[in-house]
């Protein structure tokens, strides 16, 4: 059997995955439609800054996507539901020889969630793994790539209210969970976070991905979310997570070095508490792409702790409000594809 390992983050990277905005109910209308446009492609220019972009867009949109994304960006017409490429699109690993494998999870809209659809977006990571020229992996396990974060060394961080979800995987136990990941990922030590952020089990929510939660800088380091505010729900959350991840270790034995990467101040918007943090940022070759929020004291402290995790790359802030806003974040709407270490 072909073993297949995901690697770090940090590992060099062929390109990034994206998927440009299409006409649906999170997107919105009129001026609402078109800052959710532009977000995606700010964040699109400040990554093709690093390494390659090649963005899916729904042939619906091809016409603006060419018009707005420039000659820069690869773009790949593609039918689309939704635009979440973290989610939907592959998870990319490497075998023992180097050779680039995409894992295809099962793709049911987060959990068969009432305002999603998934016949087109359950399609795309066969679709990417074809255009990478990369193995197909399938999976029977439904997963999506925002609900896993890995070391490269053998440690998953996944969140039990999603991967045990009825929702998604109703016959699923942590051993048959386990299992799948050791032979997709190359997992060898499960950490199974209790929850994830307040506002992730309501509408459009996930129910608990970890990349809002946590990333794994390094080796033996954790960046965690803190919510400073008790007037937050996710001050109890987050010091909850905080406690049980003291207790576990990495798949090395090492106890995490834990770093607080606090969020900003912002509590609520027109529809209750938000779920803004810095933790979901995507590492690019050199850089880092961060979450900006309008606030320059705390997006600066951000980008402070996140320089100092990442040593040697440089850090961007992109306003994210316009994504956090359909619910997610920087990270949830890219997928890096890592370089053969081969080469």
């Amino acid at each position: 059997m072909t073993k297949w390992k995901m690697p770090s983050e940090t590992a060099p990277h062929d390109r990034t995955w994206m998927a440009f905005p299409r006409s649906n109910g999170s997107l919105g209308t009129g001026s609402t439609a078109d800052a959710g446009y532009a977000a995606w492609t700010a964040v699109a220019h400040a990554v093709a800054e690093f390494e390659p972009v090649t963005m899916v867009v729904d042939p619906t949109e091809l016409e603006r996507a060419k018009r707005m994304l420039g000659t820069g960006i690869e773009i790949v017409p593609a039918p689309l539901d939704d635009f979440w490429m973290r989610d939907f699109g592959p998870t990319f690993v490497h075998n023992e020889a180097g050779e680039l494998g995409a894992v295809d999870w099962i793709f049911n809209g987060w959990g068969a969630q009432e305002a999603a659809t998934w016949n087109h977006d359950s399609q795309i990571a066969a679709f990417v793994a074809m255009q990478a020229g990369a193995a197909r992996i399938p999976s029977l396990l439904v997963n999506e790539g925002g609900a896993i974060h890995v070391d490269g060394q053998g440690t998953v961080l996944v969140t039990e209210t999603v991967q045990l979800d009825h929702h998604r995987n109703p016959y699923a136990t942590r051993e048959r969970v386990e299992l799948e990941l050791a032979q997709t990922i190359g997992a060898t030590h499960v950490i199974w976070l209790p929850r994830g952020l307040t506002r992730d089990y309501e509408t459009w929510g996930t129910r608990g991905h970890v990349d809002m939660v946590a990333a794994i800088p390094s080796p033996g380091t954790l960046l965690l979310h803190r919510q400073d505010n008790p007037d937050h729900p996710d001050y109890a959350v987050t010091r909850e997570l905080r406690c049980f991840l003291e207790t576990t270790q990495d798949a090395a034995g090492r106890n995490w070095n834990i770093i607080d990467l606090p969020a900003p101040h912002t509590l609520v918007d027109e529809t209750g508490f938000v779920d803004w943090n810095y933790v979901n940022h995507l590492v690019v070759n050199g850089g880092v792409i961060a979450c900006g929020y309008g606030e320059p004291d705390a997006d600066a402290l951000a980008r402070e702790v996140l320089s100092a995790a990442y040593p040697g790359r440089t850090v961007v802030t992109v306003d994210a409000r316009e994504i956090l806003a359909r619910g997610g974040g920087i990270h949830c709407i890219t997928q890096q594809q890592p370089a053969s270490p081969t080469r």
